[in-house]
């Protein structure tokens, strides 16, 4: 969803290793590899505390949402015009709610939603796990009301409540995606959205609150602050983090190098810090150079795989980091899948200033899904949505009634940054007057063959972008 560059300046900062060995720390050495392993975990929770702080507590952050508990709906069709966060999703404008699960569960409700139009709600807790899933996927089109409880909760969900979702963590976030058919079709989104709630588990159940959770004093984060205090921001954040026992090893890791799990401040001298911020570099050179090896080749396109739920994630670390880099709340694999290239199927860097290209789906050979696709045009520079006589920035599914289809029954996609002419419009897909980045999304991916699942080993693949002559 989020494009992670909270900590890309750490690219930047080049120290040595210090050889200081610290009393009662385990000596210069492992308190270095103990804080490299620290960031590796911590990355993706001090990225979430960073969002957090930003959408849900800073009221002055320029991004805030909504306070805890509370929905947000954004019925909004993103445009050039866009550009907080890189590679917006046009397909399925967001609804969202932050919830704090330390006194009581929050209880989250979806409408009927009519067949055909696709809509999910992803629970992501702290640890950025994908904890849980309701929607069409998941459970379907009808309406309903699912229970999330925090870490510890034991208690028996009311009436009216059709399953309970554990988050690892005391405060969850809930991304609620609703398909949108074009830019004319707002308000059918927006009746869904107005059926989405938000409650805690006493106002559902009208029975009496229990007491209220201690206030935080929330130490103010950005993404500068972010990147100088690393280890202060996970120490802080990982008190509302539950210990999980695949956790063990790495927790005392962090317990050797002063960060407890219990919100302790770490030590403050020059020498600590230096060691901190080496490892902290060596990390994120790390992280950086898996997420630019993760994935599958298909085509030139890559395709990886984001596991999404803590028993798909396995206590790996490093892959968890990599998901989170490369773009946190992503939607765990069989919910959606993101191809994306730059290049041509030959690997020739796709430039829209000097080249024309077409991407031709076979007949019978569009992705395989069960709700929609779409191939989304970036510039290749920033990532946003490049400006067009049109007013276009995709091709998906509902598009294809209007679309020119090809003798064999195939569609072909015309990408460049001029008008191709009245006969080939509707199959146009306009591009920067530079370099361009396609991301292409599968909602809701078959699972039976032909399919892209799983990623590397199924039958389909998206075919390659071609230059036309």
């Amino acid at each position: 969803m989020l494009r992670a560059s909270a900590l890309a300046g750490l690219g930047a900062l080049t120290l040595p290793r210090p050889a200081l060995a610290q009393a009662g720390r385990p000596g210069p050495v492992g308190s270095y590899d103990a804080a490299e392993a620290a960031f590796v975990f911590g990355l993706p929770i001090v990225m979430n505390y960073t969002v957090l702080y930003e959408f849900a507590v800073d009221r002055n952050s320029g991004q805030f949402k909504a306070p805890f508990n509370t929905m947000w709906n954004d019925a909004q069709v993103f445009t050039w015009r866009d550009t907080a966060v890189p590679t917006p999703n046009s397909d399925t404008p967001y609804s969202m709610c932050w919830m704090d699960l330390r006194a009581e569960p929050v209880v989250l409700s979806v409408p009927d939603v009519p067949a055909g139009r696709y809509f999910s709600v992803m629970i992501c807790d702290a640890n950025t796990y994908n904890v849980g899933y309701i929607g069409s996927r998941a459970t379907g089109q009808g309406g309903g009301s699912w229970l999330v409880a925090g870490p510890g909760w034991q208690g028996a969900p009311p009436p009216g409540v059709k399953g309970v979702i554990r988050s690892t963590t005391h405060f969850a976030l809930a991304i609620f995606r609703t398909q949108l058919f074009g830019p004319d079709d707002m308000a059918g989104v927006v009746a869904v959205q107005r059926g989405y709630r938000a409650e805690t588990l006493s106002a559902f159940a009208r029975t009496a609150p229990p007491p209220p959770a201690p206030e935080i004093r929330w130490p103010r984060v950005n993404a500068d602050l972010a990147k100088h205090h690393f280890f202060d921001y996970l120490a802080f954040a990982l008190q509302f983090n539950a210990p999980q026992p695949n956790e063990a090893p790495i927790r005392a890791q962090m317990a050797s190098i002063g960060i407890d799990g219990r919100g302790t401040p770490l030590p403050q001298s020059f020498f600590d810090r230096m060691e901190l911020l080496a490892a902290a570099f060596e990390g994120n050179r790390r992280v950086e150079a898996a997420v630019a090896a993760a994935g599958v080749r298909m085509n030139g396109w890559n395709v990886a795989d984001v596991p999404g739920s803590p028993e798909a994630y396995n206590g790996n670390w490093m892959q968890r980091a990599i998901a989170a880099k490369a773009g946190i709340y992503a939607n765990s694999t069989e919910e959606a899948t993101y191809p994306f290239t730059r290049t041509t199927a030959g690997g020739e860097t796709l430039d829209g200033s000097s080249g024309r290209y077409t991407l031709t789906f076979a007949a019978n050979q569009l992705p395989p899904v069960n709700a929609f696709w779409s191939v989304t045009m970036y510039h290749g520079g920033n990532q946003l949505l490049v400006q067009n006589p049109i007013d276009r920035y995709l091709i998906n599914t509902p598009m294809l009634a209007g679309m020119k289809r090809n003798p064999d029954g195939g569609v072909t996609i015309h990408i460049q940054k001029d008008d191709p002419g009245a006969d080939l419009r509707a199959n146009w897909l306009p591009a920067p007057n530079g370099p361009i980045y396609l991301v292409m999304r599968l909602y809701w991916p078959r699972t039976e063959a032909p399919s892209l699942l799983p990623v590397g080993r199924g039958a389909w693949q998206p075919p390659g972008v071609v230059k036309a002559g």
